[in-house]
C-alpha cells in the first residue's frame, strides 16, 4: 500500500514539472503591454504612401518702381519755325529727325517747311486759315511717320502718362497741342518714377520738349525753352493748357490735346 501511495506521489511531481516548463516566464498582464525593443539605430524604412513634409516658398518681392528716363533727341533733330505760322510744319520736320534711324537725311528746308504747312492747312478744318492739329496728323501719317491720332484727355496726369506710354511703345515723339490750340511743341522723351513697359502706374517727373518758336516765346504764355528742356510737369502746365472748344472745329471734347503715335496691332 504505500509503495502505490509513493508512485502516485511520483507521478503528481512530473506533472507539475512539465506544467511549469510550458508556461510564460512573466506574467498576463506584463505580457499585454510590453512592446519589442528597437535594437538597431537606423530609421525605419520610408513608405511610398506617407507624403513627404510641404515645404512653403517665401513670396517674391513686388519691385518697386525706379527712376527711368527715354529721349528721342539727337543734336542737330531741332528746327525753327521759319514764320509765326509755320509751327505745324516745323514740328513735322522736328519729328521726322527725331523718328529717322536710316540716315534719310535731316529735313530743316524753308521751301519744304512752307509745303509742309501748306498740306497740313489743306488738311484741316479751320475757320482761322491755318494748320491745326488734325492736318498735322494727317501729315504724319501721309509722309510714313503714322500711324498718328489727335486725342484729347481730360485730366493733366493722364495726359502726360499717356504722352510718355506711347513713346515708349512706338519709339516716336508725341505732338503737344500748346496755348489753349493756338500753337504746338513737340515731346521727345520724359523722366518718369518707373518704366512705363513694368508698371502700368508710374508718374511723369519730366518731360523733353522741342518748341519750334524757339527763342521768341510769347508775351502772354512765357518763353520758349531751349531745344531738348527738360520740364516739370508744373513748367509745363503753365502752357499745356486744356484747348478752347471754340477754337477750330473738332468733335473731340474739351482737354489736353495730343497728336498721339500708335502701336502697331
Amino acid at each position: 500500500m504505500m509503495g502505490a501511495k509513493l508512485r502516485l506521489l511520483a507521478w503528481f511531481v512530473s506533472l507539475a514539472t512539465l506544467v511549469s516548463a510550458c508556461a510564460p516566464a512573466v506574467r498576463l498582464d506584463e505580457a499585454a503591454t510590453e512592446r519589442p525593443v528597437q535594437t538597431s539605430s537606423a530609421p525605419p524604412a520610408a513608405r511610398d504612401d506617407i507624403p513627404a513634409p510641404h515645404r512653403t516658398q517665401s513670396p517674391t518681392p513686388t519691385p518697386r518702381p525706379k527712376a527711368f528716363a527715354l529721349n528721342l533727341y539727337q543734336e542737330g533733330d531741332f528746327v525753327p519755325q521759319y514764320t509765326f505760322e509755320w509751327c505745324v510744319a516745323a514740328s513735322i520736320q522736328i519729328m521726322h529727325n527725331l523718328i529717322d534711324d536710316k540716315g534719310a537725311g535731316m529735313w530743316a528746308d524753308r521751301v519744304q517747311q512752307r509745303e509742309l504747312w501748306e498740306m497740313a492747312r489743306a488738311r484741316s478744318s479751320n475757320s482761322f486759315n491755318g494748320a491745326n492739329p488734325l492736318g498735322w496728323a494727317k501729315v504724319l501719317n501721309e509722309v510714313g511717320m503714322g500711324s498718328y491720332a489727335v486725342v484729347s484727355i481730360a485730366d493733366y496726369e493722364e495726359a502726360l502718362q499717356t504722352a510718355a506710354r506711347a513713346i515708349a511703345d512706338t519709339d516716336r515723339p508725341v505732338g503737344l497741342v500748346m496755348w489753349r490750340g493756338r500753337h504746338v511743341w513737340v515731346m521727345s522723351g520724359f523722366a518718369s518714377l518707373g518704366d512705363p513697359d513694368q508698371f502700368p502706374e508710374f508718374s511723369v517727373t519730366g518731360i523733353r520738349v522741342q518748341d519750334p518758336l524757339y527763342p521768341y516765346g510769347d508775351e502772354r504764355w512765357g518763353p520758349s525753352p531751349a531745344p531738348n528742356t527738360l520740364l516739370t510737369p508744373k513748367q509745363l502746365a503753365t502752357q499745356f493748357v486744356v484747348r478752347e472748344p471754340r477754337r477750330w472745329s473738332s468733335d473731340l471734347p474739351a482737354g489736353y490735346m495730343l497728336v498721339l503715335p500708335l502701336a502697331k496691332a
